[in-house]
């Protein structure tokens, strides 16, 4: 017989057990970890209640959830909330439903209408699903620098290697402070809020060694910069984003090939390059690096009249507000972006 119960994730011991299950599922993500739920409660201050179930002694299911609560966005129960994967990991069909029926009984009791999955592959066919808005970019990292440029197709590696050519400085640290100022400007840029400085170096602190922050800068000046994931031998750059001047000096393309030689050099076999919308940019730009879309499907359960949220800055609901928004001045977009951002989970 399968239970259900919550674990406090800054229990040492009940921490370790969860991530030691997270590690060893052939569905793990940094996501599910309890570092994932720390780093929400220091930076947001959300609940995030996490299920295990157990036969016995034996963990045979985690289920990380957040409870966000937006004035904007309304409330909703996420697996996992700021992550583009998450849901329930399980050893079977028995543990599976305990825990869906655990966050669903949680979601009723905090007056929430939506529960929300974000997984790589449809789990519960009978739930309403998003399939077609999100794919995800995965392939492999090898350990010869020769073989990761002949993977990256010939037009984008050309790209690589003029990069090259420029007196480029690459950084491979833990500083926030440079990092936001250039992930701020680059998502004004794309008229997203920009997420709050205490949320990256919360991740930062969470994951201790297996998190970095990776900046390009040219005679002095950051260009672009990344902070990312390691997890199970796989490199996720999480945050990234280039000033203007990035284009000039191709420093995105810099710094993803620096990240890629960097994860294979701490035995990275695996590069994520994450999640991103169908037709957009920035997923053409992954697929000029040899990456193939892999669809991603994201599943809820609703309470009765309620509909599937779109956050999606591409409908058209959000889209003045995305044109407006990136023509703000920075120091207006860094003061307000957060307030808002902290409901976009």
């Amino acid at each position: 017989m399968v239970q259900v119960d919550l674990i406090d994730i800054w229990d040492q011991r009940a921490a370790e057990g969860w991530n030691a299950y997270v590690r060893a599922h052939a569905g793990g993500t940094p996501f599910h970890l309890t570092h994932w739920g720390r780093a929400i409660q220091g930076a947001y201050g959300y609940e995030t209640p996490y299920l295990r179930a157990r036969r016995g002694q034996d963990i045979a299911g985690v289920l990380p959830l957040t409870h966000v609560r937006s004035a904007l966005f309304g409330k909703s129960f996420i697996s996992n909330a700021f992550a583009v994967y998450g849901g329930p990991l399980a050893e079977d069909a028995e543990a599976h439903a305990a825990l869906d029926a655990a966050a669903w009984s949680l979601a009723q009791k905090a007056g929430v209408p939506t529960l929300e999955y974000r997984n790589r592959q449809r789990l519960r066919p009978d739930w309403p699903a998003k399939a077609e808005t999100y794919v995800t970019f995965r392939r492999p990292l090898y350990e010869r620098e020769d073989d990761n440029l002949k993977a990256i197709p010939r037009k984008q590696r050309a790209e690589v290697r003029r990069s090259l050519t420029f007196d480029l400085e690459t950084l491979v640290d833990r500083n926030v402070d440079r990092h936001f100022a250039v992930y701020a400007e680059s998502v004004r840029n794309l008229g997203t809020p920009v997420f709050p400085k205490r949320w990256f170096a919360a991740i930062l602190d969470a994951f201790g060694e297996d998190a970095d922050i990776l900046t390009v800068a040219k005679d002095g000046r950051p260009l672009s910069s990344v902070l990312s994931l390691y997890f199970n031998g796989e490199v996720a750059p999480y945050y990234g984003g280039g000033v203007a001047d990035a284009r000039t000096w191709r420093a995105n393309d810099h710094m993803y090939w620096k990240l890629m030689l960097h994860a294979a050099a701490r035995g990275c076999t695996l590069f994520d390059f994450g999640r991103s919308k169908v037709g957009t940019g920035a997923a053409a730009f992954k697929k000029n690096w040899g990456f193939e879309p892999e669809p991603l499907v994201y599943e809820y359960r609703l309470a009765d009249g309620h509909t599937m949220p779109d956050l999606n800055p591409l409908n058209p609901k959000y889209r003045l507000m995305t044109e407006v928004w990136s023509r703000l001045p920075l120091p207006v977009a860094n003061t307000f972006g957060p307030l808002i951002a902290r409901g976009l989970a």
